[in-house]
C-alpha cells in the first residue's frame, strides 16, 4: 500500500512547497469510468478523453485553471518536478492538465501556462466547453461546484483499465515519483 514519505522537497520553479499536513496526503485506489467527452488540447486539436487515456502510457492527471492563485500554480510545480525528476523516462507517461476554467482557458491561454511551467511534450492542458470540464471533474469526483471551490488532487493511473490512484492534498515531486515507480511495478 501508499503511505505518505517524509518531506525533503525544496521549490525549484518559484512557488513555495507546500508544509506538510499533519498526516500527509491521503492516498486510495479507486475505479472510475473515462466519461466521453471531447476536449481541446492545448495546440488547438479537438480530442476525446478516452482517446487521450488510452493511448497506452501511464497517466498522471490533475485539474487546474490558469488564473488561480492559490493551489494550481503549486499542482503545476510539482507536476513541473515531477517531470523533470522522470529524466529520460518522461516520455514514457503522459501528464494531463483538465482546465476547471474552459470559459478562459483558451488553447493559447493553456500554451502560455505550460510555458510558464516548462512543459515538456508529454504534459497537455485541456479545455474545453464548460458542460465537459464539470463531466470530467465529476467523473473522477474534483467537482465542488466551481472553480473557486477546487482542492489540491492527483490522479494516477499504471494502464488503461488498471484502478485509479487518488492523492488528495499537497504531494511534494519525490512522493510522487515513488508513488507513480510503485504503481507501476504493481501492474
Amino acid at each position: 500500500m501508499l503511505l505518505p514519505a517524509g518531506s525533503r522537497n525544496a521549490a525549484e520553479d518559484g512557488f513555495p512547497a507546500p508544509a506538510p499536513a499533519a498526516s500527509g496526503p491521503i492516498r486510495s485506489i479507486r475505479k472510475y469510468a473515462v466519461p466521453a467527452v471531447r476536449l481541446v488540447r492545448d495546440d488547438g486539436k479537438v480530442v476525446s478523453l478516452p482517446d487521450e487515456m488510452n493511448d497506452g502510457r501511464p497517466i498522471v492527471l490533475n485539474f487546474i485553471f490558469t488564473t488561480c492563485s492559490s493551489i494550481c500554480p503549486l499542482m503545476s510545480s510539482v507536476f513541473a518536478q515531477f517531470e523533470r525528476r522522470l529524466a529520460a523516462d518522461a516520455d514514457k507517461v503522459h501528464l494531463m492538465s483538465i482546465s476547471t476554467d474552459p470559459e478562459q482557458d483558451t488553447p493559447g491561454r493553456l500554451r502560455e501556462y505550460a510555458r510558464k511551467f516548462h512543459a515538456g511534450l508529454e504534459w497537455q492542458h485541456y479545455t474545453g466547453t464548460l458542460a465537459a470540464s464539470i463531466t470530467a471533474q465529476r467523473a473522477f469526483d474534483v467537482y465542488r461546484g466551481g472553480k473557486m471551490s477546487h482542492t489540491a488532487v492527483t490522479l494516477m493511473r499504471a494502464a488503461p483499465g488498471k484502478p485509479w490512484l487518488r492523492i488528495e492534498g499537497f504531494v511534494r515531486p519525490d512522493d510522487l515519483v515513488r508513488d507513480y515507480r510503485e504503481l507501476l511495478a504493481a501492474r
